[in-house]
């Protein structure tokens, strides 16, 4: 009882000094002017078509990986003018070179309100929506992927169901579209609710602030003007793929990789039983994956914060059910993987 106390006590004292640093965040962040672009590419005036891809980037050393340009590539060959936002501060010569022959305008801004102060910045600078924007599609670069060409992803937001399209949704903290991946159509554009969200981000400096009124706070926002949300992999779906076949049998005679995809079914199911949500990008990887969804998180594969079991096969089912080249992803990790095999 007494462990059980102390445990109580330094989750509410943890969590107390989390939204003591939110807060903090926030009030520092109200002295920041919202604009942080250092440079534009091109000068001038921007055309850009109906269908337009705002992408969110960062990286130290001011380099766009491969595996980003490769994403990129896949945005603008789906049909999508790119507009690359880059909190970096400052480009690498040869990454600006090879952005300028795919984006069609590139932001070079300081990191100052992370993914949510780009998003915001890109949005308001490009004018976005324009008269003849059709769809917007907001992405980052904290995924690998795509696994497979985007055409069938995008075919699939029906403007006709929902107003702002994500391809996953979560249920921690709140109800939300997850923002790695989301596709605004011309409803959720034009609507009060987006103007006055966007227009109310603020480039806090509290990560924890972004998630929950941010990431969560848009979803929210729209639900309650009365626009639709969806997610193209909805969570009840990638739930229900867990196959209770795979949960029988002798466990302990097991091949190790079999023994800890039961594990983690198991954990799953439990969790369906018990209501308690999931990360599906982290925890359900496997089945959305098999699902076709063509993303993988870096984090998952970098750092794996959720202790997911059997991530250790993901080389297995990315061949099985895309048969894709992942050149690129292996050479990230050989670069950020630390005291860890891929």
């Amino acid at each position: 009882m007494l462990r059980l106390i102390r445990r109580t006590i330094l989750r509410w004292a943890h969590a107390a000094v989390d939204e003591a640093g939110a807060y903090a965040g926030v009030v520092r962040g109200w002295f920041h002017s919202p604009r942080q672009v250092v440079s534009a590419w091109p000068e001038g005036e921007v055309a850009l078509g109906p269908r337009v891809a705002l992408f969110v980037h960062f990286d130290r050393q001011g380099a766009v990986r491969r595996h980003v340009l490769e994403y990129l590539a896949a945005l603008r060959d789906a049909g999508l003018s790119v507009v690359f936002v880059t909190n970096s501060g400052h480009l690498q010569a040869d990454s600006l070179v090879a952005l300028q022959s795919i984006c069609a305008c590139i932001l070079v801004r300081r990191n100052i309100g992370y993914d949510f102060g780009a998003m915001r910045e890109g949005l308001e600078r490009l004018e976005l929506p324009r008269p003849d924007t059709e769809l917007v599609v907001i992405a980052n670069d904290s995924v690998y992927g795509p696994l497979c060409p985007l055409d069938t992803v995008l075919a699939r937001a029906d403007f006709g169901t929902a107003d702002l399209w994500g391809a996953t949704e979560s249920w921690q903290r709140r109800y939300h579209l997850q923002s790695f991946f989301l596709v605004a159509g011309r409803a959720a554009m034009t609507s009060k609710a987006w103007h006055e969200f966007w227009s109310g981000v603020r480039p806090v400096l509290s990560k924890h602030w972004v998630v929950s009124r941010y990431e969560v706070g848009l979803t929210q926002r729209l639900l309650r003007a009365g626009l639709r949300c969806a997610a193209i992999w909805p969570y009840q779906d990638v739930v229900g793929t867990i196959d209770a076949g795979l949960l029988s049998g002798d466990t302990a005679a097991a091949d190790p990789f079999v023994n800890v995809r039961r594990i983690h079914a198991s954990r799953i199911r439990h969790a369906a039983v018990e209501r308690m949500p999931l990360n599906p990008t982290a925890e359900l990887w496997r089945q959305l994956l098999e699902l076709g969804f063509p993303f993988i998180k870096r984090e998952l594969l970098r750092d794996n914060p959720a202790k997911v079991l059997d991530i250790a096969d993901w080389r297995d089912v990315v061949r099985a059910r895309f048969g894709a080249d992942i050149g690129s992803i292996e050479r990230d990790l050989q670069r950020v993987l630390s005291n860890r095999s891929p």
